[in-house]
């Protein structure tokens, strides 16, 4: 009879436990779910405001073709997008987005741009506390095969900052796309710049800006300001000091 008793009980709470994990289970679910419906009705809603303001006159232009001005080669971070360098970016910039904004990831879309839509200039924008960069300065080897991958190919100093490695991360960039790209780079056809944009004013010229900080491999600043390519420009930033 004891026995029998303890074997009820057992499946009580065996049945009991079941219900509890399947019940959290259902919350995290619709929780997750919730969450999607938001997302999903968020992007839908701000299309529809963006496609009521735009008149068929806005799209003329690029319906048949796309004629940009830049390749960009941007990190996939959520607070880096291309409003904050170009407000109209429509046919303006071809975007290549990755973590680490890396050449190496993303090289055939990035040739796209260079040798098929004949952009003049390639662009590669890091961004103040990049998390690739901060990964790839740790310990990464229990992440996944592909993203172990990507990080595979951020050259950083594991003994150094991630502020000093974002700097160091773009500079390398445009030394690889330099050499990728050496015959457009020495016939004038393409230049290649680096640069950063500076969300958390981690450099010290201002939340948001966007830094120079490499234009064609030059990297002291005083050279770089005196380049024909930024004659006229106004409200250009260049250079950074790290500590």
């Amino acid at each position: 009879m004891k026995y029998l008793l303890f074997c009820i009980s057992l499946m009580v709470i065996l049945v009991s436990v079941t219900a509890t994990a399947e019940e959290s289970h259902q919350q995290v679910f619709h929780s997750s779910q919730a969450k999607a419906n938001a997302a999903i009705a968020h992007l839908l809603e701000d299309n529809a405001k963006f496609s009521a303001a735009r008149s068929s006159a806005y799209f003329e232009p690029f319906i048949e073709g796309q004629s940009p001005l830049v390749t960009v080669v941007g990190c996939s971070d959520s607070r880096v997008h291309m409003h904050a360098v170009d407000q109209t970016p429509d046919n303006d910039v071809f975007v290549i987005r990755n973590i680490g904004n890396q050449l190496a990831t993303a090289q055939g879309s990035v040739e796209y741009g260079v040798h098929h839509l004949h952009t003049p200039l390639l662009l590669f924008i890091g961004h103040s506390g990049c998390g690739a960069v901060t990964a790839a300065l740790s310990d990464y080897s229990k992440e996944s095969p592909a993203i172990k991958r990507e990080l595979d190919t951020i050259q950083v100093n594991k003994g150094s900052t991630v502020t000093k490695e974002v700097v160091s991360n773009v500079n390398n960039q445009v030394a690889e796309a330099i050499e990728t790209f050496a015959s457009q780079t020495h016939d004038g056809s393409l230049a290649v710049m680096g640069a950063i944009y500076d969300f958390r004013d981690d450099y010290h010229h201002g939340q948001g800006k966007l830094i120079v900080i490499n234009l064609n491999g030059e990297t002291d600043p005083t050279k770089i300001r005196q380049s024909p390519l930024l004659a006229g420009i106004r409200d250009v930033i260049v250079g950074i000091t790290l500590p």
